[in-house]
C-alpha cells in the first residue's frame, strides 16, 4: 500500500459548512472519476476548538488532513504521469480554486505503522 497525506486549507471568506459541502460533494467525485485508481480517500475535517498547539502557534495552518490510499507506489506513478497533462491538470486547479486556498495545500508521502492489539 502507498500512502500520501495532504493538508489541505479552506479558501478564506468560506464557512467550515461550505467548505466541507464542495469538498465532498463537488471535488471527491471529481478526484474519484479522474484518478480511479485511488484505493482509499478519506478527509478528516479538523476541530480547531479543543486543539492543542503549542506555545507559539496561534492557530491550525489547515482544515482538512486528507489521506489517499493507492495498492502500489506504480499506481500512483501512473497518476503523476497523468499530471503531466496541462488539460488534467486544469480540471483539479479549476475545481481547487473555488474552496481552497492552493498555496497553503502540502502533500507527502507517509510510511504508516499500526498498533496491534490495543484492547
Amino acid at each position: 500500500m502507498f500512502k500520501l497525506i495532504a493538508l489541505i486549507k479552506a479558501k478564506p471568506g468560506l464557512t467550515r459548512e461550505q467548505f466541507m459541502a464542495h469538498y465532498e460533494g463537488v471535488h471527491v467525485p471529481l478526484v474519484l472519476r479522474l484518478m480511479p485508481k485511488i484505493v482509499d480517500y478519506r478527509r478528516n475535517y479538523a476541530q480547531a476548538q479543543g486543539a492543542y498547539l503549542a506555545n507559539g502557534i496561534t492557530a491550525l495552518d489547515f482544515d482538512a488532513v486528507t489521506e489517499v490510499r493507492y495498492a502500489s507506489r506504480a499506481d500512483y506513478e501512473a497518476v503523476l504521469a497523468l499530471l503531466k497533462d496541462p488539460a488534467f491538470v486544469a480540471q483539479i486547479a479549476a475545481d481547487e480554486e473555488h474552496f481552497l486556498d492552493r498555496s497553503k495545500t502540502r502533500l507527502f508521502e507517509v510510511e504508516e505503522h499500526i498498533s496491534e492489539n490495543l484492547g
